[in-house]
């Protein structure tokens, strides 16, 4: 599984021009799935995402983590987030796990963050051509990989 994880200001989801969900300040977070994902690869991201300390204190230092800050969550699906540029110049999403896969991992990510975090958290929606607009905040962009915890 791998995550963008781009703390923001204030982010959305529109879908048919229409808007769909919108936070505050918090993180917007891009979510990859990969077929051979399992809850281990959920409940390492999620504990991650939650205790990461990105937010500035009192004296300016990146010391504090989402809930310590009270922020908002906006979750995507990104399929994209596994592709492959290795041949050619059309990128190749072979990696990326199916929807029938997908979904209910997707599923419990939210799910597990939820609990952690002590509140619901926005979403887009599995499959729809969402246009997102976020004001980065830093900016501050991380990446996560399950399979790969650098």
């Amino acid at each position: 599984m791998r995550l963008v994880l781009q703390r923001v200001k204030k982010a959305n989801v529109s879908i048919h021009d229409a808007l769909y969900s919108s936070i505050n300040a918090g993180f917007l977070i891009l979510v990859g799935i990969e077929s051979d994902d399992t809850n281990n690869d959920i409940e390492w991201l999620c504990s991650k995402v939650c205790n990461m300390r990105v937010f500035a204190d009192a004296e300016g230092k990146l010391n504090l983590d989402i809930k310590q800050i009270n922020g908002e969550l906006l979750i995507v699906s990104q399929f994209t987030l596994y592709a492959s540029t290795k041949k050619g110049n059309r990128p190749s999403f072979i990696k990326a796990a199916q929807p029938e896969v997908a979904i209910p991992l997707y599923e419990q990510f939210i799910s597990v963050i939820e609990k952690l975090l002590g509140k619901p958290v926005k979403t887009g929606q599995f499959g729809a051509d969402m246009q997102i607009e976020l004001i980065n905040d830093g900016p501050v962009t991380i990446l996560l990989d399950s399979k790969n915890k650098e």
